[in-house]
């Protein structure tokens, strides 16, 4: 199967992989995810690293995007991103996939701090971002039938669908690996998910705002 190209998608991916082989040559992964990762405690204690040279708190769910932990880490998130990003970015241009990755990025950190807002642990990452990837490839490119159910759509009936199923994949991969909604271990469960959703409320908004200015065409 032969991908589209994805500048934008690709461009991503090669900042991801030089981030981690610079902080992992210099021995600094730890310290970038004390600095640059998500920690959810920060939001209610703002000084939480005063005296360190830390990312802003409102920047984190950015930095923490391109921050990874080991090789395994950044290799599978990778491969999801490009093959999933690709495809999306074939369909929604350069400017909503970005835009798509960052909401993503932001709804899986706003979906951690729910599940544990006191929690001081650092998320590191960029699996939230491309949950919402996946979730908007997984709308785009359904080929399974799906039929309205009283008032809801077909959309959305497909939507409800795919958000059950992720949720339930993310709960027992969490309790596969010993973690909890909390990210207690080393998956962020609640993260995932709320990528996932973000990515799923935002696709028909993105693929009306890429198609806005395409003329119609009357027979």
């Amino acid at each position: 199967m032969k991908l589209p190209s994805g500048r934008t998608t690709n461009s991503i991916a090669a900042i991801n992989v030089a981030v981690f082989l610079l902080l992992s040559f210099a021995g600094r992964v730890e310290d970038a995810a004390i600095l640059g990762g998500f920690i959810p405690a920060r939001w209610g204690a703002p000084g939480l690293l005063d005296g360190m040279a830390a990312v802003p708190f409102w920047l984190t769910p950015v930095s923490s995007a391109f921050i990874h932990a080991g090789w395994l880490h950044i290799v599978f998130n990778m491969l999801m991103l490009l093959f999933c990003g690709r495809q999306v970015e074939h369909v929604l241009g350069w400017s909503g996939t970005l835009i798509l990755y960052a909401i993503g990025a932001y709804a899986a950190c706003l979906a951690q701090w729910i599940a544990d807002p006191l929690s001081s642990n650092p998320m590191v990452g960029a699996s939230g971002a491309i949950s919402a990837i996946v979730a908007t490839y997984s709308l785009l490119y359904s080929q399974q039938q799906v039929r309205r159910i009283g008032p809801l759509s077909s959309n959305v009936v497909r939507m409800l669908w795919l958000a059950a199923a992720w949720i339930v994949m993310q709960l027992m991969i969490g309790y596969a690996s010993g973690s909890d909604l909390a990210g207690i271990g080393q998956i962020a469960v609640a993260a995932h998910i709320g990528g996932f959703i973000a990515g799923l409320v935002l696709t028909r908004p993105l693929l009306r705002w890429r198609f806005r200015k395409r003329p119609q065409v009357i027979n």
